[in-house]
């Protein structure tokens, strides 16, 4: 069946008779008309080459144009008219003959019958496959109208509710150029470009840490980490799962037909005027594939000792651990234990004109300007040990390693810190005495780490009270006796501070983390055990009788202070002990 004769692609002929193309004659009328400028269309085109993509999609997705506005510029350029919300009919039209599936695809849906045509409201009017397949499908010749794809988003889910745009493809089979071009086409849906953008603004205006996207049989699951604890959100339509990840995936430039391997990129945006990194991570599961966005905003980290909750006296060891001008000094902690945001801010201290500072970190975490900042690559060969042999010969005066996790690393670390060089760097233990044993089970000989040992710092994070609505109670005699308080404080009565939860910290009591923490610095004492191998706990008493104030004491004086809680403190150390 024939269709309307004008849904072919024309083109368009200038004054000096060259050639234009239908998009780009329609990209001119949408700037006369005032719906973009031409700085916005250059910069639009130039990421359209880069990306292969429509320069009208990109235009979109940058928010540099809007729907509108592209649909009155396809309409006049074609003569065709745009369809209005209530031209949309009240049920679906030919559903035994037009499957709701193909119809989401197409981004195309029959409006109308009218003197024998069938009218259909198309998104993109250029597309000449989908009016003649519908046609052939109806038994109708087609006219087309144009579509705003806002208003065809809303009438697919108030005509076909049940109707998932998603593919059928199983997860493991391989993916093809089709599947791409048709993620790509979901993707670029406005309300899918909404969302997502809506999703990760949300993220940053709360000050979350975390974005965790997670697709489950008949639900898709959206959950913000604050303060180290996850909290649901109000979560999409299930079946956006695969519109969704595609789009975090066009954004962060990965492969968004290849849903069978995890994939890292990161995304660089700017929210409401401040431009924050993204790390994204994809992972397939079960039903689909799950997605974590880290939220790295420069402007909500703190590199500055007392503002991360730091005692006084950890930041007068520590300052003088980096005055050194050779040597190790570990951070050490679990994962998520702000060891990172504490090397950085030790890094930012030594910055400067007359040092040459180097990093090899995976992943990257915060840009520093001035500083050298090399990422790990594994896949390539590009590991921590074989990159800090190739940094010595780089001629600096410090460096960070930003894990050292086997022996390899190990040695070339104290090599380093032996021939001059201060070596900053992180080791998964329960507490700094416990770091000693690990670096001996890892095969460094106790010779060389009396030799280069500086200083190891040990430390947890714990959700601050918010100061709005904590609230102060006499503590009980039993919580007294077992965690002996009354040495810790000469306050009397004793007084713990409990969350409360207003609109301040949604409801939480907390607002923001702080760091409690431990400085090891190795004397002779401590050397000595070392050398005899004495174990962690004989390291840690001889540590505490030099002076240390253990992590869980600290923990215990900000409880009291009203910094956090006392539960938070048992949490947070105890339990990773």
């Amino acid at each position: 069946m024939p269709t309307d004769e004008r849904a072919s692609r024309p083109v368009v002929r200038n004054a000096d008779s060259e050639v234009t193309s239908p998009i780009e004659a329609v990209v001119a009328l949408l700037v006369a008309h005032g719906g973009c400028d031409g700085r916005a269309v250059n910069r639009g085109r130039h990421i359209a080459t880069e990306t292969g993509q429509r320069l009208d999609v990109v235009l979109i997705q940058l928010g540099l144009a809007t729907e509108r506005a592209l649909a009155d510029a396809f309409a006049s350029h074609l003569g065709l008219r745009v369809v209005t919300a209530p031209r949309y009919p009240a049920d679906p039209l030919f559903p035994e003959r037009l499957s709701a599936r193909f119809l989401r695809a197409a981004r195309a849906l029959p409006v109308a019958v009218e003197n024998g045509r069938l009218v259909v409201a198309v998104a993109d009017p250029l597309d000449t496959f989908t009016p003649q397949s519908i046609a052939v499908a109806a038994g109708l010749p087609v006219t087309l109208e144009v579509a705003v794809p806002i208003d065809l988003e809303a009438a697919f889910e108030r005509l076909y509710p049940d109707a998932a745009p998603d593919d059928s493809r199983p997860d493991d089979a391989a993916p093809s150029e089709e599947d791409a071009e048709r993620l790509k086409d979901l993707a670029s849906e406005a309300p899918v470009i909404r969302l997502v953008n809506q999703i990760i603004a949300r993220a940053v205006e709360t000050q979350a840490s975390d974005i965790h996207i997670e697709p489950f049989e008949d639900r898709l699951r959206v959950r913000y980490r604050y303060d180290g604890v996850l909290q649901e959100a109000e979560s999409p339509p299930a079946r956006l799962a695969t519109a969704i990840t595609s789009r975090i995936k066009i954004m962060a430039r990965l492969d968004i037909a290849e849903r069978r391997l995890p994939q890292d990129g990161r995304i660089k945006l700017a929210v409401r005027g401040t431009e924050i990194d993204f790390r994204v991570s994809t992972i397939p599961s079960l039903h689909g594939e799950t997605v974590v966005l880290r939220v790295l905003d420069r402007s909500t980290v703190a590199f500055d000792y007392a503002k991360l909750g730091l005692a006084p006296a950890v930041i007068g060891k520590l300052s003088a651990a980096l005055e050194l001008p050779n040597g190790i000094l570990l951070v050490t902690g679990p994962t998520g234990s702000g060891k990172t945001t504490t090397l950085y801010t030790a890094l930012l201290a030594l910055n400067s004109i007359s040092r040459k500072v180097v990093t090899v970190e995976d992943p990257i975490e915060y840009q520093l300007q001035g500083i050298n900042q090399i990422q790990v690559k594994p896949q390539i060969g590009l590991n921590f040990a074989s990159l800090l042999r190739s940094i010595l010969r780089q001629d600096p005066d410090v460096i960070m390693v930003g894990e050292i996790r086997d022996i390899e690393t190990a040695q070339i670390a104290v090599q380093a810190a032996l021939t001059g060089h201060l070596v900053l760097s992180t080791v998964h233990t329960n507490s700094a005495a416990a770091t000693i044993p690990r670096l001996r089970d890892m095969g460094l000989e106790d010779y060389l780490m009396t030799a280069v040992l500086r200083g190891i710092l040990a430390q947890r994070l714990v959700r601050r009270l918010c100061t709005a609505c904590r609230h102060e109670a006499p503590a009980p005699q039993a919580l007294i006796d077992r965690f002996q308080l009354d040495r810790h404080t000469t306050r009397r009565p004793i007084t713990l501070w409990h969350a409360a939860g207003c609109p301040a910290c949604r409801n939480t009591g907390f607002r923001g983390r702080q760091a409690i923490a431990e400085f090891l610095a190795p004397d002779a004492a401590v050397e000595r055990l070392i050398f005899a191998r004495g174990d962690h706990n004989d390291i840690e008493r001889a540590a505490v009788a030099a002076g240390m104030v253990t992590m869980f004491d600290a923990g215990l004086a900000a409880a009291l202070d009203g910094t956090t809680t006392l539960e938070e403190v048992v949490r947070s150390i105890r339990e990773a002990a």
